[in-house]
């Protein structure tokens, strides 16, 4: 039987009721793993002594290294590098038969090498461990050595000749780390059936947070996956379309050139848009909000050499001021507060974070606001503040928040609330049975504060709320139970992030702020409910384990 890709004997069988389909080169041969005798490696790396419980080794195999693990007595080897962005993983945390990587908190199964927490896309690879005579040997295929990365097995659509156009089982709205991961759990748990998922953008799904760490990255190197993913796991993606309404009786999705496409089930995953300015002259040429890689890309070539002001130091405006420093010839940031990051870090993290940036010829307007942009020949050229100020500008960036992209669904009877998010329970399920929501538009039930009903527009989450949406699709009845994770950086130096601390009431210091090398506890009358730190690793990691364990820190512990 062909596949509608053209690839020969798909092996199809059925699970509660639902035909699961998969090729032969996808299955896990547990007999024989390595095909190729010349693509394997084996090397004795230690004896069993040289590791106690709980320890991990980065050992070196001759064309390539694993991370070697000796948890409850047993061994396991693994790749060494988190697939996420390249961080040694034996500098992360080691924790009930998982590691967590020590910059941006993705997990992986030290049994399996299957990624268990976000960011990233891939698995670890798993090697084969053997002891003879008390010495610890590791076989290994080279590639997988090589390569450090591993994407889990998937399944792939029956037939795709026998579809409809204009109906999907399943229709994410939505191009991003929620609605990607969305697609891909579905088709790693055996779902082969039509997936259809629609973006306004012009691309396929790329890493939006490179968008204003790394201003000048082209599509192509910031792409999630490679196209050819796409067409081998029958995952459709319609670019530049947009949805303009949602009819959750006859399950229908209509878009704004009139195109209806009839849905099973439905994932909601539309981000937020930015904020724009209000004041006169905000509609100007060289006004920019940094939305898609061609903003980006733009903004990096109007700047060099040229006057810069940022409008808002909200992460995404102290990222673009901290990038433009080195190209542009002066970078401006006006902002309401007294310090950045004030209600997120605290006013002393806020404070030392300024004084870096003012080191790197950063000028900071403070506790004002833009009143008009002025233009000379239909170009901007200055940025008038309320203070009275007059900045001159040929570029002016706007990072002064976002509000979540669903006013589509205002009739829809999808329960939204006042600010315009989604609200969802802890499966990622509206009200509507069938009808899904992730990512930056939605509320949800957050463990970590007691269910407390949270917001947060952050790319790690994104990725869980894709699975766990995905899971719930197919009736796993699983419940997000993740602890948020983030990460900023700036001038070659990152803060990360874990925990939830809207409404800390204290902060914790160890270290030196003005070293920038330290740790702050955010606590709420006696709890600790998030961590931050600077050139302090892994202790953010180490946190976001206890946390996830459902083991509560208390003041006390960090004082």
């Amino acid at each position: 039987e062909m596949s509608p890709n053209g690839k020969a004997s798909p092996l199809i069988y059925k699970v509660n009721g639902t035909a699961r389909h998969y090729h032969l080169e996808e299955h896990p041969i547990a007999s024989n793993p390595y095909h190729n005798p010349k693509d394997v490696v084996e090397a004795s790396v230690c004896h069993v002594k040289d590791l106690e419980n709980g320890q991990m080794r980065e050992v070196d195999l001759g064309c390539g290294k694993a991370l070697l693990i000796k948890e409850n007595g047993e061994f396991h080897a693994v790749g060494h590098k988190c697939p996420h962005y390249g961080a040694p993983l034996v500098k992360g945390v080691l924790s009930k038969g998982r590691v967590r990587c020590p910059w941006h908190g993705a997990c992986f199964n030290i049994g399996t090498g299957d990624i268990e927490d976000f960011p990233g896309l891939d698995s670890l690879p798993r090697f084969q461990v053997k002891i003879e005579k008390e010495k610890v040997y590791i076989r290994a295929s080279k590639q997988a050595l090589q390569t450090q990365r591993r994407t889990k097995m998937m399944a792939k659509c029956i037939s795709l000749s026998n579809y409809n156009l204009s109906s999907t089982n399943v229709l994410i709205i939505g191009a991003g780390a929620a609605g990607l991961v969305c697609a891909e759990t579905l088709r790693q748990e055996g779902f082969s059936d039509r997936i259809v998922m629609c973006t306004m953008d012009r691309h396929l799904p790329y890493d939006r947070p490179k968008l204003s760490k790394s201003m000048d990255s082209h599509p192509e190197q910031i792409a999630l996956r490679p196209k050819e993913f796409f067409c081998t796991y029958d995952i459709e993606v319609l670019t530049e379309m947009q949805v303009a309404a949602v009819d959750v009786k006859s399950k229908i999705a209509v878009f704004k050139d009139g195109f209806k496409m009839e849905y099973n089930k439905l994932l909601i995953a539309t981000g937020n848009t930015p904020k724009a300015l209000s004041c006169k002259g905000k509609e100007m040429e060289n006004v920019f909000n940094i939305r898609t890689p061609e903003d980006a890309n733009r903004v990096v070539k109007l700047a060099t050499s040229k006057n810069v002001v940022i409008v808002g130091a909200s992460f995404l405006g102290m990222e673009v001021a901290a990038y433009l420093t080195e190209r542009a010839h002066s970078v401006s940031v006006v902002e309401l507060e007294e310090v950045p990051f004030k209600k997120f870090f605290g006013e002393r993290v806020g404070r030392a974070v300024m004084k870096m940036f003012e080191n790197n010829r950063v000028k900071f307007y403070m506790q004002t606001e833009v009143s008009e942009l002025r233009e000379q020949e239909g170009k901007l050229k200055e940025v008038v503040l309320k203070s009275g100020k007059v900045l001159r500008a040929d570029v002016c960036v706007v990072g002064v928040g976002a509000v979540p992209a669903t006013g589509f669904l205002k009739q829809s009877g999808i329960n939204i609330d006042s600010k315009g998010f989604i609200v969802v329970n802890k499966m990622m399920q509206t009200n509507i049975p069938g009808v899904f929501a992730a990512g930056d538009a939605v509320t949800f039930p957050l463990a970590l504060r007691n269910n407390k009903k949270v917001n947060v527009p952050h790319w790690q989450m994104a990725h869980m709320h894709g699975r766990i949406a995905a899971l719930n699709m197919l009736a796993h009845g699983t419940e997000i139970s993740t602890v948020p994770y983030l990460w900023t950086a700036m001038f070659g130096k990152s803060i990360r992030y874990a925990g939830h601390g809207e409404g800390f009431d204290d902060v914790v210091f160890q270290g030196d702020l003005d070293e920038l090398k330290f740790v702050a506890f955010y606590t709420k009358s006696d709890e600790v409910v998030a961590v931050a730190s600077m050139n302090y690793d892994p202790i953010v990691s180490k946190v976001a384990e206890v946390l996830a364990a459902g083991r509560p820190i208390r003041k006390r512990d960090v004082e």
